[in-house]
């Protein structure tokens, strides 16, 4: 978030309603079957939609926000899930992780497509980021033993956006479950 000046650091109360905006934006859209009102995610954090505008000027704005804020939990990820578990099990809870990515941005799905049309969201930095995340937990995994050595991380990224793509409502999540174990048990040397 840039500062009102350059050079005076954000209002840490400032810094406190964008974030609540974006928990709340998130959590709207991942619920969501259609459009989201603005004037909601503004009262359900406890601001005026005055703030809301200030921090976001457009719906383009706070969908952007999340979906950085999201591929930044979801990435980062990766790592801390690493050095809690087994590789092997770092993999799956982390297809969960990205599984719940994937889900939250049906809400935003038409937002996030005029966003990577206009080129403010890059999908290949995108894909990388996730392509990244799952060739540090393979690597891990293929050093203990417990992963296939040389699986490529960009035809396990394919996979699992085949996953999504083919199972996108909650009434699959079951599925979705299910095919995310059939991947983790390919992974398996």
């Amino acid at each position: 978030m840039p500062s009102p000046e350059p050079g005076r650091p954000v209002r840490s109360d400032a810094r406190r309603n964008r974030d609540k905006l974006i928990e709340v934006a998130r959590a709207a859209f991942a619920a969501a079957d259609g459009t989201v009102a603005l004037e909601t995610v503004a009262r359900e954090a406890g601001v005026g939609i005055g703030t809301l505008y200030r921090h976001f000027p457009t719906r383009e704005a706070l969908v952007e926000a999340v979906y950085a804020a999201e591929l930044d939990d979801v990435t980062a990820g990766a790592p801390a899930l690493l050095a809690q578990l087994p590789p092997e099990k770092a993999l799956r809870a982390w297809m969960d992780r990205y599984a719940a990515f994937v889900a939250t941005k049906r809400g935003m799905a038409d937002v996030l497509r005029a966003s990577v049309a206009s080129g403010r969201i890059a999908t290949p930095a995108t894909r990388q980021r996730i392509t990244a995340a799952i060739g540090a937990i393979l690597d891990a995994g293929a050093k203990a033993g417990t992963l296939r050595a040389g699986a490529d991380p960009e035809d396990v990224t394919l996979l699992l956006l085949g996953v999504f793509l083919s199972t996108p409502g909650e009434q699959d999540a079951e599925r979705t479950g299910r095919m995310l174990d059939l991947i983790a048990d390919a992974l398996r040397p």
